[in-house]
This record gives C-alpha cells, structure tokens and sequence, in this order.
C-alpha cells in the first residue's frame, strides 16, 4: 500500500478520508497524492457539486481548482514533515480531475480513498465511488462520516464466498498480515456459492494470521445490517467487503448489504469488485 490516490472534493466528509489516509500512510509508509475533482465534462452529466461549474465556463473551472488547492494546502500545512522536510501528502492538480479520469487514473494506485456517499449534495457523491471501484480494476477504502481513530487492528471480513469477497480479501492482504486480530463474519442466507467461511479461516491462518469465525445462521435483519453490528460488537476498526456481488440495478431495486454499509458503516470499509 504504497501509492494511495485522494480525489478531492469539498465535502462534510473531508476531514475523514484525510485523516483515513493519514493512517494508512502511517501504516505503510505510503505517498498520498491528491488530484482536484470537478464535473464530470465527459459524461455531460448534471452532478450534485458543492461548487456548480458550468461546462465550458473556463474562469469557474480555474476558482474551482484554486479552491480546492487551498484546501490541500490549509491540510498538508497541519502535517509534520519528514526527515527531508516533505509531507506523505503530495498535489497533482494542474487540471481537474472528472469521476471518469479518477477510475482510470486509479489504475497505477494500490487504494483509492474517497467518503462516504449520500444523495445529499454536502456529503461524497455514489458517482466518485462506484468509478473508483468499477473502472480502477483496484480496491477502494470508504472513509466513515466521522474521522477514524485507528485503523486495521481488528479487522472483520465479510464473508460471502463470491469472486468480489475474494478478490477483496487477496487486495488487503499487506492490512490483514498487519492486524492484531482478524475475524471472518458470514451470514448464511447471504452466501454465494463457493467455499466455507471454514476454508477462508485456515486458508488466513497459513498466513500466521490470528483469525476466528463468526457465523449467523439464522436473522430477519438484512445481512448488511447483521455484518455492521457484529463488527461494531468486535471493536473492529475496518471492514472488508466485496463491492457489489448483486448488480447495481438489483441492490437499488432490491436493497443489497452492499447498499446498507455504504449508507450506514461508522468504520472505514474496504471494497473491490
């Protein structure tokens, strides 16, 4: 977790996917680099920006830009310097960045860091995360509204077997050998085929992981919601997720556990799809 990429946009949840960074740079050592995000020109979509900016409007897209280099610079200013007098916290932003260029652009980073979505237009836009984690082919960490104290001392993975699980389980790897304990959680009307919540826990512990099993087996609340609470009960600090194992459409019709943590996790969440 070398390289983590920041899309910044002023939002109510700023402070968090910050201070989430900060403790992933602590962790690994990480250079954070931060690029301006702006509409999405490309798509000619109308987007919920705390900063409307007209498509063309030439002067409205350089306030935007000065803008959030402000805010970079009020941050990085508060961080304490390295042997060499640098900052992990680095600016990349001599244009705008749309949600488009962020998923490709999060191809050549090892994490992308954005808020917590909300479809109110203070908060991080669904639009940013699900580029993130759609068109980056890399995993995405989801900072909680409020600012995490820690992060990755317990870590709960939910467990569902299905190819996203996995693939978000091999990506957090360097976090889960980090950890002081693991715990894999899985409801069972929520699984997919595949292998055992068993199998994942010995497969872990040939990693001289310390990792333990909770099962549900049987719940009227959402898998979601059971996973969320469980974690909490835990005291973890991070959660890994697969992102979407049903389709957009169906979660959005249907309700989904990937839908319910976005809309309600307090810990940061770890996603890929």
């Amino acid at each position: 977790m070398k390289n983590i990429l920041i899309p910044l946009e002023d939002h109510r949840g700023l402070s968090s996917v910050f201070r989430t960074a900060q403790l992933v740079s602590r962790r690994f050592d990480s250079r954070v680099e931060v690029v301006p995000l702006g509409p999405d020109f490309e798509a000619l979509v109308a987007a919920h920006f705390a900063f409307p900016v007209a498509v063309g409007n030439e002067k409205a897209q350089r306030e935007l830009l000065a803008q959030l280099r402000g805010i970079f610079d009020d941050f990085n200013r508060t961080q304490s310097p390295s042997a060499d007098g640098q900052t992990p916290f680095v600016w990349n932003g001599d244009d705008l960045f749309s949600d488009i260029k962020i998923g490709a652009y999060g191809r050549v980073f090892d994490l992308t860091i954005v808020g917590r979505p909300s479809t109110d237009p203070r908060d991080p836009r669904q639009a940013t995360l699900e580029t993130a984690l759609f068109e980056s082919g890399r995993p995405i960490l989801v900072a909680p509204p409020q600012p995490p104290e820690r992060l990755g001392e317990v870590i709960a993975i939910s467990w569902n077997a299905s190819t996203e699980t996995a693939r978000t389980v091999g990506f957090a790897m360097p976090f889960l050998k980090k950890a002081r304990r693991v715990v894999v959680l899985s409801v069972a009307s929520a699984m997919s085929p595949g292998p055992s919540p068993e199998l994942l826990v010995g497969a872990l512990r040939r990693h001289g992981l310390d990792v333990s099993l909770e099962v549900v087996n049987d719940s009227p609340q959402p898998a979601g919601r059971i996973i969320l609470t469980r974690a909490a009960a835990l005291g973890a600090d991070l959660l890994l997720k697969g992102g979407y194992t049903q389709s957009r459409l169906r979660q959005m019709v249907f309700g989904g556990a990937t839908s319910l943590i976005l809309a309600e996790a307090e810990i940061p969440v770890f996603m890929a799809h």
